[in-house]
């Protein structure tokens, strides 16, 4: 089965990888800017890390068939420096017409703090003023009850906002339904410790539905699994799920939700979903 990787940080994978996704049918990733493990010092570390996302893993993915979309922001882990993070935000512009930009994201809150919120906001604004989709990141852990609630009451503050065209990830069993509720996007993140599991995603799909709801890998140089979303596929297999069913959650659902940006180009397998192998 064909599907798309909404969330994965392909920057902190090995080549290996790509070639490990095309095999498993993955046929394109969305890549969300993020932290990189430490604080950067300056707008041009970003600067040359935007120029990463949009120049270089394109053409990485390529090699092996797989289309590359991405996401550009300051982290949430980066947002105490209020200075800097203003910096980066007036430079994101420069980046935001270039092939395969979808819009603003990963942005939302790490310790939900005060600096945290206010370059959130930030990020916000510039998305409006530009017309960006947005892609939002929820705290791990204890914290992400609180963060998805400060989240949800500043996205609904601003009358701005289209709530279709935002996607709030990172979603579990406790904060799926407010984000579901208040109309935006979600997404289930298949991370081995700290955020969901294929079981638990298909539990999610089987009570509420495949309605405006995704699942990601989110692979990155932590403890993670690039292959997650076959996972997720095999889980729902096993559990009896039809095709049309899995492909809406891992193909239709992420190609419906990008297809709203401007620069969201995406050219379909030669051979169509429907007419593939099914294992």
């Amino acid at each position: 089965m064909y599907y798309v990787d909404p969330h994965i940080h392909m920057v902190s994978r090995v080549t290996d990888d790509y070639e490990t996704l095309a095999k498993m049918g993955c046929v394109a990733v969305s890549e969300p800017a993020f932290w990189p493990g430490f604080d950067r010092g300056s707008v041009d570390g970003f600067r040359d890390y935007f120029r990463q996302l949009t120049e270089f893993e394109p053409k990485r993915a390529g090699w092996y068939g797989i289309q590359h979309f991405t996401w550009l922001c300051i982290n949430a882990k980066e947002a105490e420096n209020v200075s800097l993070s203003r910096e980066v935000i007036a430079m994101i512009p420069e980046f935001l017409d270039r092939p395969g930009v979808l819009g603003i994201g990963e942005i939302g809150l790490n310790k939900n703090t005060k600096n945290e919120a206010t370059i959130f906001l930030e990020h916000l604004d510039l998305a409006m003023r530009t017309n960006e989709l947005i892609l939002i990141h929820t705290p791990h852990l204890e914290d992400k009850h609180q963060g998805t609630r400060m989240i949800l009451d500043m996205l609904c503050d601003d009358s701005r906002i289209e709530r279709h065209r935002v996607l709030v990830d990172h979603v579990e069993e406790h904060t799926v339904r407010p984000v579901l509720d208040a109309g935006f996007w979600a997404g289930m993140t298949l991370y081995p410790v700290t955020k969901c599991t294929p079981q638990r995603a298909c539990d999610i799909i089987e009570t509420y539905g495949p309605d405006r709801l995704l699942v990601n890998s989110a692979g990155d140089w932590g403890p993670s699994k690039p292959t997650a979303v076959p996972d997720f596929i095999l889980e729902m297999r096993r559990r009896g799920h039809p095709e049309s069913l899995i492909r809406k959650v891992v193909y239709d659902n992420p190609l419906e939700f990008f297809g709203q940006s401007r620069n969201f180009h995406f050219t379909p397998p030669e051979v169509p979903a429907d007419a593939e192998f099914q294992a």
